[in-house]
């Protein structure tokens, strides 16, 4: 065989070499690529059924929270709301999606008290969320209306309760003057009565009428329902009013007055005539507990740091021990012989039915101080974005009793 016949078996052995080589290579390549491909679509086939998985979860929470009776929002870093469900809607409008939440707040809920209440008259608690402490917050609106309409009717239900149970008290601290009534009264129809005589009668039987018509009202006051008037109305109003009802009183005690306030006048919402005899109640008891010594109040009213309002009605009585302390707001508790006690406990039926709340600092043989926390409704905002803080319950300081003050004459610090 010649070299060159030689040469060209060797190449083609090396080219049936090179394609045998070639055609396992392509066979080995067909068969990763089948199993890529079954890989590939197996992993495709997972994903798309935890696409769906997650749709259908998705899905099922959508309906979950539209089906839900309370409100949910959910709220960005920056404030705005970017979802809500059906029952957000429904108590805060449809167009809620993209707001800020400060000006949907502002728009819905009526402004001043720790409760919030929608403007169509709905009450509302809201509590807050921050999921795996991300920046976005939930926000869950749950209406309790009905919650505190029944709240409402079982505390009347407890005050008509406790009436019915002191029922037979009542009758005999009415009866006791009605007798002094019957007594007077045929003295006062001789015909010989010196007109001394006849005038002494006559006051007596006016302090009787007015201890029965007190313990009428008082008994009236405590039975009403909390919401039976909701009104505006401008504290100095009230206050001016107190002075004149009281001025025969403070008058006759020879008691020392003096009224510190802010030039400007606060704008209250409740019941205003109730509000009154709040007041008056307090002065007349802070009278009573100075007993015959020269009593000396100072009535002050201010705003705290909240913007809340705050009546001080600071006495130089006798004080309260602590044992007095405790039960000095319960009905029918009084110290004193001809009391009713319902005048305390009315105080606070009013003062909570302005959303307000009322604490007392007292030392014995030095005096009692009443401190009186309102909302301003004016400046009081309905909701900021992020929840208010509670009001602090921080111990009344002790403020001496007034000086120089004309025996029985109001003065107005301005």
């Amino acid at each position: 065989m010649s070299a060159s016949a030689k040469q060209l078996e060797d190449a083609f052995e090396a080219f049936n070499q090179v394609g045998a080589e070639l055609s396992r290579s392509y066979s080995a390549l067909q068969t990763q690529v089948a199993q890529l491909s079954a890989e590939l679509q197996r992993a495709r086939d997972e994903k798309i059924s935890e696409l769906m998985e997650k749709e259908r979860l998705a899905d099922q929470l959508d309906r979950l929270l539209q089906a839900l009776p309370a409100g949910v929002l959910v709220v960005d870093r920056g404030g705005r709301v970017v979802d809500v469900n059906r029952q957000a809607r429904e108590m805060l409008g449809d167009d809620l999606p993209g707001k800020n939440w400060d000006e949907i707040a502002h728009a819905a809920f009526v402004p001043g008290g720790d409760e919030l209440r929608l403007r169509d008259g709905r009450w509302i608690s809201l509590s807050m969320s921050q999921p795996d402490k991300q920046d976005g917050r939930i926000l869950l609106l749950t209406d309790i209306s009905e919650t505190r309409r029944l709240q409402n009717l079982l505390n009347q239900h407890q005050r008509l309760t406790a009436l019915g149970e002191m029922s037979a008290r009542l009758a005999h601290q009415i009866r006791t003057p009605l007798s002094t009534l019957l007594l007077y009264l045929p003295q006062m129809e001789k015909t010989g009565l010196e007109a001394e005589r006849r005038q002494e009668l006559g006051a007596r039987m006016r302090e009787c009428l007015r201890h029965m018509e007190q313990t009428t009202v008082n008994m009236l006051a405590y039975a009403r329902r909390d919401d039976e008037m909701n009104q505006s109305f401008l504290l100095g109003e009230v206050i001016d009013n107190m002075l004149r009802t009281m001025e025969n009183q403070l008058r006759s005690k020879q008691a020392k007055l003096q009224i510190s306030r802010p030039e400007q006048d606060i704008r209250l919402r409740g019941n205003r005539d109730a509000f009154l005899g709040a007041l008056i109640n307090l002065v007349s008891n802070a009278l009573e507990a100075c007993g015959d010594s020269s009593a000396e109040l100072q009535l002050r009213v201010f705003e705290d740091e909240n913007s809340k309002t705050v009546i001080e009605l600071q006495d130089n009585g006798s004080g309260m021990s602590d044992e007095v302390m405790e039960r000095i707001f319960e009905p029918f508790f009084t110290t004193r012989s001809s009391g009713t006690g319902l005048g305390l406990a009315v105080v606070k039926a009013v003062i909570q039915s302005l959303n307000g709340s009322i604490q007392l600092h007292s030392v014995p043989d030095r005096g009692t101080c009443v401190r009186i926390c309102l909302p301003n409704p004016e400046k009081q905002a309905a909701l900021p974005a992020t929840m208010l803080p509670r009001e602090s319950h921080a111990p009344i300081p002790r403020q001496a009793a007034a000086d120089g003050c004309v025996g029985g004459i109001m003065e107005n610090n301005l």
